[in-house]
This record gives C-alpha cells, sequence and structure tokens, in this order.
C-alpha cells in the first residue's frame, strides 16, 4: 500500500494539518509543529492536541502516515558550541512536540560544517546529538534527510547517512527519508529502469532499505549532481514522470509516508492522483 501526500500547511493550528490534507486526498502528509523559522513557539495546549490527535483519527490518518518536519533553522554539526547547543535545545523540543502530538517520526536535516570542521567531524557531532534526543525522549524516530549538498550542507552521500546511524546508539530509533530531488542534485541518477535499479541497490548496500522510514517525492529543475537544491512539480523537471513510475511500483516503499514538496501546492491533488494511477499499473 502506498501512502502518498504532501506537506500541508499548519496555518490556524497543527489541527488544521490532517483537514488540510484529506482535502487534496492525500494518504499521508507531513507538517511542521511549530513555525519552521523561529527558534522559540508556544507550548501546544492540551485543547490543540486534542483536536489534532481527533482529527487524525477522523480523516484516517495513522500515526506512521505522518511525517513531521523539523526547524530549518537547526545545524547539529554548527562548530560553535553554543550554536550547536541552541540547535540541540530545539532539536529536543521538536522530539517533545512530536511526542505530544502522538507521532512517530521526526524528519530532520543533518547539518552543516560551515567550512569550519571536517566532514567527518560534522557527522560525529550530529550522531552525538541524535544520541542526546533519543535518550532523553521515548517514542520518537529520528529521520534524517538525505540533502543536495549545496553549500557545505552533509548527508548528500549515502555514507554520510551510514556514518551518522552507525554512531546511533539505538539503531531502532534511526531511519532516513530520501528526497528525490535532492538524490539527482547529489549526483545519483533515477531516470531509467537501469539507473534506478543501480541507484537504489546502491542505497540497500550502503545504508539499507531497514532504515527507510519516508521519501519526499519532488521533480527536480537542476541537472544531476548539480547539488543544488531546486524542486519542482512531478514530470515537469530534469527528472520527468519515468523516475516517479518507478518509485510507484516498487514495493520496498509500501506503507511508507511518500511527501510532496513540490512547488506549486494548487498541483497537489492532480499530483497525488497521479502517483496513485502509477501504483495501480503494478496490480
Amino acid at each position: 500500500m502506498k501512502y502518498i501526500g504532501a506537506h500541508v500547511s499548519a496555518s490556524g493550528g497543527v489541527a488544521n494539518a490532517p483537514l488540510r490534507a484529506r482535502e487534496i486526498g492525500a494518504k499521508a502528509f507531513a507538517l511542521f509543529t511549530k513555525n519552521q523559522r523561529q527558534w522559540r513557539a508556544k507550548d501546544l495546549n492540551e485543547k490543540e492536541i486534542s483536536a489534532f490527535k481527533k482529527n487524525l483519527d477522523d480523516c484516517g490518518f495513522k500515526t506512521e502516515q505522518v511525517l513531521p518536519h523539523d526547524s530549518y533553522l537547526i545545524n547539529l554539526a554548527h562548530p560553535e558550541t553554543d550554536k550547536r547547543q541552541k540547535s540541540l535545545n530545539a532539536f529536543i523540543d521538536e522530539f517533545e512536540r512530536c511526542e505530544q502530538l502522538g507521532l512517530t517520526l521526526l524528519n530532520f536535516h543533518p547539518g552543516s560544517t560551515l567550512q569550519q570542521i571536517s566532514d567527518e567531524e560534522g557527522l560525529e557531532l550530529i550522531a552525538q546529538a541524535v544520541n542526546t534526543v533519543l535518550a532523553k525522549t521515548t517514542t520518537v524516530t529520528a529521520v534524517i534527510e538525505n540533502t543536495a549538498g549545496q553549500g557545505s550542507n552533509l548527508g548528500h552521500r549515502f555514507e554520510h547517512l551510514k556514518t551518522i546511524i552507525d554512531q546511533v546508539e539505538d539503531k531502532s530509533r534511526i531511519g532516513v527519508c530520501l528526497d528525490t530531488c535532492h538524490t539527482f542534485a547529489a549526483g545519483y541518477d533515477l531516470r531509467t529502469p537501469e539507473t534506478y535499479k543501480q541507484t537504489m541497490g546502491e542505497f540497500d548496500r550502503i545504508v539499507g532499505f531497514s532504515y527507510l522510514k519516508g521519501m519526499h517525492l519532488n521533480d527536480a529543475k537542476i541537472t544531476l549532481g548539480s547539488r543544488v537544491d531546486r524542486h519542482h512539480s512531478i514530470g515537469r523537471g530534469q527528472l520527468g514522470l519515468e523516475p516517479f513510475s518507478l518509485l510507484m511500483q516498487d514495493s520496498r516503499l509500501d506503507n511508507i509516508p511518500l511527501i510532496l514538496e513540490t512547488i506549486d501546492a494548487k498541483l497537489w491533488r492532480e499530483e497525488i492522483a497521479l502517483l496513485y494511477t502509477l501504483a495501480k499499473k503494478k496490480e
């Protein structure tokens, strides 16, 4: 079963997110549990938490079909101790908010060295932060998103993801989210059955599909290996439609949230319907 959806707005309160996902025909969704561009946010109150859980249930979503995303401000590899601690505190808060809402996954960007420390040091700092947050919480799995590799961002190589996972003590609460645009921008081709098989085989060999907890489905405005993060609507970019057909036919991607972050929200309902049509070709 494919659970396809989009990263919907939580404007007006997190309880609105499941309703917006239902409106576009989604069977999964992502959201920010707070303003992603601010360090601090008001604590969730019992009314908000209860309303979110009720709407989630009323709309037919299970918690494993929801892939919340943490703040863009967080940099767990920051070379400066005080700024890294600020990020870690915010990271812990994100986990606690997910636990309050009854959610079991949290998608995060690994971090950036800012060209001040080595990649190895940065990856170790990220793993240390994950170990800290997992020790302070109980139910949420940390889901590392692979990156395009723009600037000094870590996570654009499958080996980066493996290095972090290898240093995380609780392997039962660590996972990966693959973004199709980021994967392509990082130099992994998905455009033909042959290159798709090669890329996914490499991911399985280095990281392992057992760690795949979700995906972001985005076409790309940029060329293969450009290391630039520019999303496009499905079938309208450099990837084209073929990779998404291959993804929809891949049973290894069943029962995880598959989330659109494409550039035109007005097309999400159409894109979700298209992807489900591609998935039915397997049947």
